[in-house]
């Protein structure tokens, strides 16, 4: 299966259902009063992990996500059904980003998260009656769903991250100290989705990532590194695995300041993050370039670990340090939602009750999307109906507008299908 990590797609959460404008009728009983329901909400989306998913790649086909709306409020004063969420499965470690300003809206790590909010459901006309407005022929209508373009991006739940340059046997390592089994061959590149393993010492567990090979300019888009940094910043621990032997034609040192370089350009968090290095290979090198090696890890103050994957010597004490690092760490990194600004909600709620108003022809055309479902539940025949209409058209800024334009009496002002002659 191709392993896609990051994809982006359009999520909309249900609108709530408008709100009945109906009227008792019942033999024998005169003027029973008004008794539209309300409207139900709207279906939420929620993002739930799911563990049997290691990959994004369904969201290649599948674009767009659109809640059901809340039903309608009905006669009797029955509301209209509210609508369950519409749950949307990913794997777990899956972060759901907003396109347009890169804030994080959840972290699917642990519990189901509701992304985006379905609208309330609008209120009928029987709770609008009053002593002197006895029979309100106006209801409301739902509120609209959340609708949000997003991205969403899998960093990988692992406590321990296996980095370095490709083919130094990062493969092999993870191969031997846990069940996991990924490819292994003597070439560059072998491993090219990250591979996930979970390593038992008695009561004691934690799980090993083995993030594809890194190369010089990785942070930058080099190779396949950059795709798969972002998989390392959850973890605890990195464990960093140089060849020690120079087979390939490589200074071990050179590629350990190198990766290390790639870390710290990519992310400053994970040039921070500790790390034990372990040198891979020892089979093949001579005692003098383990020791200069060592010589020159130790310089940095890091955990050193001679090994050999190929014949598992010294993995079990590497295995054993990790172990016990961990303890003292903190959990696997979740990222906190980010809320809004006090300058973006209004900038939201200015958004919400944008309008354009154009003159053409000597008609003023009032264009408002949501003013659409409020004069859905507007009886323009109904005297209180049209009070209601012409508060919320002063509330909205929309009759200033149409006086700044120079809007005169009995000028024809056209919202969707409805027309009218402006009064002052």
């Amino acid at each position: 299966m191709m392993f896609v990590d990051k994809v982006n797609i359009s999520i909309k959460a249900g609108n709530g259902g408008n709100g009945a404008v109906s009227f008792h009728r019942e033999k024998y009983v005169n003027a029973g009063g008004p008794d539209g329901g309300d409207g139900g909400k709207g279906s939420d989306i929620v993002f739930a992990p799911d563990d049997s998913l290691s990959t994004l790649i369904d969201f290649r086909y599948k674009k767009k996500y659109i809640a059901p709306d809340g039903e309608p409020g009905g006669a009797k004063r029955c509301s209209g059904k509210s609508m369950d969420a519409t749950v949307i499965k990913v794997p777990r470690g899956t972060i759901v980003k907003d396109q347009n300003t890169g804030r994080i809206l959840a972290d699917v790590s642990d519990e189901p998260v509701v992304v985006a909010r379905g609208g309330k459901g609008g209120r009928g006309n029987a709770r609008f009656a009053t002593p002197t407005r006895q029979i309100p022929r106006f209801s409301k209508p739902g509120f609209p769903g959340e609708k949000f373009d997003v991205t969403l991006e899998l960093k990988l739940l692992a406590d321990v991250g296996l980095v370095g340059f490709p083919n130094v046997g990062k493969s092999s390592l993870i191969s031997v100290v846990s069940a996991a089994k990924p490819e292994i061959a003597n070439y560059h590149f072998t491993t090219i989705t990250p591979v996930l393993g979970v390593v038992k010492r008695g009561e004691k567990s934690f799980v090993m990532a083995d993030i594809p090979g890194l190369i010089e300019g990785a942070s930058e888009g080099v190779g396949l590194g950059h795709e798969f940094l972002r998989h390392v910043e959850r973890c605890r621990l990195i464990v960093h695995v140089v060849d020690v032997s120079g087979i390939e034609g490589r200074d071990p040192k050179e590629d350990f300041d190198k990766i290390n370089h790639e870390l710290a350009n990519f992310s400053e968090d994970l040039a921070e993050r500790p790390q034990i290095v372990a040198a891979n290979k020892c089979d093949l090198a001579s005692d003098e370039q383990i020791a200069e090696f060592e010589s020159f890890i130790g310089e940095k103050g890091l955990p050193f670990f001679k090994i050999s994957a190929a014949t598992t010597e010294g993995t079990d004490a590497l295995i054993d340090a990790v172990i016990a690092k961990l303890d003292t760490l903190p959990p696997v990194k979740r990222y906190e939602a980010q809320q809004l600004t006090l300058k973006e909600l209004a900038e939201q709620d200015a958004q919400k009750r944008s309008f354009t108003v154009t003159k053409q022809d000597g008609v003023y055309i009032v264009d408002a999307e949501w003013l659409a479902p409020i004069l859905s539940v507007v009886n323009m025949e109904d005297y209180e109906s049209l009070q209601y209409f012409q508060r919320v058209l002063r509330s909205s800024g929309i009759i200033d507008e149409l006086e700044r334009q120079g809007i005169q009496e009995d000028d024809l002002v056209s919202i969707f299908d409805f027309e009218f002659n402006y009064v002052r």
